[in-house]
């Protein structure tokens, strides 16, 4: 009878440990961000050792010396185990994450030793030596537009952040160009705010196209799902969909980033949703710069579920990580052939923006930019041309 007893209080502190750590699991997915999850080890082996505890003091074993030290292994081997399964995964968090993948934009600088801004093989047919139109742009456009100015602008330093040949992101472009600090600015096209921002200034926002660009998606290379379809794209951007395996991955919840508003990236996907609405993300999936997104994407811990979108350019020849996979949209693949025949769906074109500024040489430098010479830095930079 006392044997049953035993056994009974036994199966009784096992059910109620169990009912009491599905709410604790549930709080932990609530609470615990991704980035955290290796510290769930050391929380279940806390609970299961209290557990235990409980155990070994209702049979009443703690009160002997043999039971003392049974108690003190199990919960030795316990920690053991949670500690090497939490060691992991600090390891493979970190195994694949780069320092900063944001990149150096000064090394493009117009001028600089050692430039990687394309250089022309022969004089500009422009030249210009004062009033210079002061210029800004996209983060992944500034290899571009530097080279636009080592051609035409006199040699000097640019400062990247306060000269005639800036890079503040698009957001800030679009600001300084609205404001009148800018005369001219690289990107891509204008978010809904941004529109809506000329308009209160009075200013009207004049986009000349001058080549053209892929927004390209991408996964983890070891990530099986090759191609996505439009649809597909919207249903996870919607919300709709949420698990890879309803696009021919396996059965894992997909972790799609997302950009900061009014940033191009962000711009580009809101384009592509249309009127379908974008889901509101958790915090820690949206991603300020976007070197940042491709390092979360590349991460160990994201390998089989995120999900990351940026322009070809940016993701292919600013930065270069073979740990992530640019996808196929509608089996297409983001290819300079494919951009310029626009065969590729989700091909943009790139705008020279202005906003009603006097500077007398604005219409040459575009005019320039659209030439032969100009669509020449274009493509030895590696962006394709309108022609």
């Amino acid at each position: 009878m006392k044997n049953i007893l035993m056994i009974a209080t036994i199966l009784m502190i096992i059910v109620a440990a169990t009912i009491v750590a599905l709410p604790l699991a549930f709080i932990s997915v609530l609470f615990i961000t991704p980035n955290m999850h290796y510290i769930i080890p050391l929380l279940i082996a806390i609970y299961v050792i209290l557990v235990v505890l409980i155990l070994f003091k209702t049979i009443g074993w703690t009160k002997y010396p043999n039971g003392k030290k049974a108690f003190y292994g199990v919960a030795a081997l316990i920690a053991v185990v949670a500690l090497s399964f939490t060691a992991s995964g600090i390891y493979k968090q970190n195994l694949d994450r780069l320092e900063d993948t944001e990149v150096n934009l000064q090394q493009y600088s117009p001028f600089a030793s050692g430039t990687k801004a394309m250089k022309l093989d022969e004089p500009a047919t422009l030249k210009l030596e004062s009033d210079l139109p002061i210029i800004d742009g996209a983060t992944a456009l500034y290899p571009m537009y530097a080279g636009f100015a080592q051609a035409v602008y006199p040699e000097k330093e640019y400062n990247l952040y306060n000269s005639e040949v800036m890079s503040n992101k698009t957001n800030v472009a679009y600001e300084k160009l609205i404001d009148g600090e800018v005369d001219l600015i690289f990107v891509a096209g204008p978010s809904s705010t941004q529109l809506a921002s000329a308009e209160r200034a009075g200013k009207e926002l004049t986009l000349t196209p001058i080549g053209k660009e892929a927004f390209v998606f991408f996964v983890n290379a070891k990530n099986p799902v090759k191609t996505l379809t439009m649809n597909e794209i919207k249903g996870i951007y919607s919300g709709e969909i949420t698990n890879w395996k309803d696009v021919g991955g396996k059965k894992k919840a997909i972790r799609a980033f997302q950009r900061p508003q009014d940033s191009g990236s962000q711009t580009a996907l809101q384009n592509l949703m249309g009127d379908v609405s974008i889901m509101d993300p958790p915090v820690e999936n949206v991603i300020d710069l976007m070197g940042g997104i491709i390092d979360e994407v590349s991460d160990y811990t994201n390998y089989n579920n995120a999900l990351g979108f940026t322009f070809r350019y940016y993701s292919t020849e600013m930065v270069t990580n073979d740990k992530i996979r640019l996808l196929q949209i509608e089996g297409i693949e983001p290819s300079s052939e494919t951009i310029q025949s626009e065969d590729y769906p989700l091909t943009a074109d790139i705008y020279a923006v202005t906003a009603g500024s006097d500077n007398p040489h604005i219409e040459k430098f575009i005019d320039w930019i659209l030439s032969d010479q100009g669509q020449a830095i274009i493509e030895k930079t590696g962006y394709v041309t309108n022609r």
